[in-house]
């Protein structure tokens, strides 16, 4: 399989020109910390995939992000990272190199996040009777989508925890991409309508 691919040079090349030698640093750091990384377009911005995606970048009018797909799972050993629900992805809003970590740190973090793929088999489906009650946690790529509506991740974030879960269930829940892909979509538009998950059967 090709590691690089065309579309991302086409990303880079129509973003912002602050964007571009952001853009096209973290793109380097990735393949040298991991060679064995490929890259695709997946939701209209460039992920770098091993065995599932490992972490992405955006270009944004003002502003890039770059996060990991499990950056809850890491350990973070720098304190670098912003797992909150945040539009900017997992290092701030990124206008310039300078608000990068140094490359031995990101490399590091990019270096963990593989092996996190590497080592980690999918599970079955999430089994319904836990006794235990877990912190929500939203994927990077939810966030992402989300970021590129205000209205919707306006209403994302007041709606109830019970009501996040029920989107973020479904959409992580989704057996290929392409489902999810849909779904995400959906979700969107009836999250920036302020629908819940199940507006139908109210």
């Amino acid at each position: 399989m090709e590691k690089f691919d065309n579309r991302v040079d086409l990303y880079i090349a129509r973003s912002a020109d602050f964007a571009k030698p952001i853009l096209i640093h973290l793109r380097e750091l990735v393949h040298r910390a991991c060679p064995e990384i490929t890259e695709t377009i997946k939701w209209s911005s460039p992920f770098f995939d091993y065995k599932g995606p490992v972490c992405q970048m955006a270009a944004f009018k003002q502003h890039c992000s770059f996060g990991f797909w499990n950056a809850a799972k890491l350990t973070d050993p720098h304190k670098v990272l912003n797992t909150e629900i945040a539009a900017a992805g997992n290092f701030g809003r990124l206008t310039s190199l300078a608000d990068l970590p140094e490359d031995d740190i990101l490399v590091q973090y990019i270096q963990e996040a593989f092996d996190l793929n590497d080592k980690t088999e999918k599970t079955p489906g999430r089994k319904s009777n836990t006794a235990e009650k877990q912190e929500l946690v939203i994927p990077d790529y939810i966030t992402l989508v989300l970021s590129e509506d205000i209205n919707a991740m306006t209403n994302f974030e007041n709606f109830s925890p019970s009501k996040k879960k029920e989107y973020v269930d479904w959409i992580t829940d989704a057996k290929t991409d392409a489902t999810r892909d849909k779904r995400l979509a959906i979700a969107l538009e009836w999250i920036s309508e302020g629908k819940s998950r199940h507006w139908k059967y109210k």
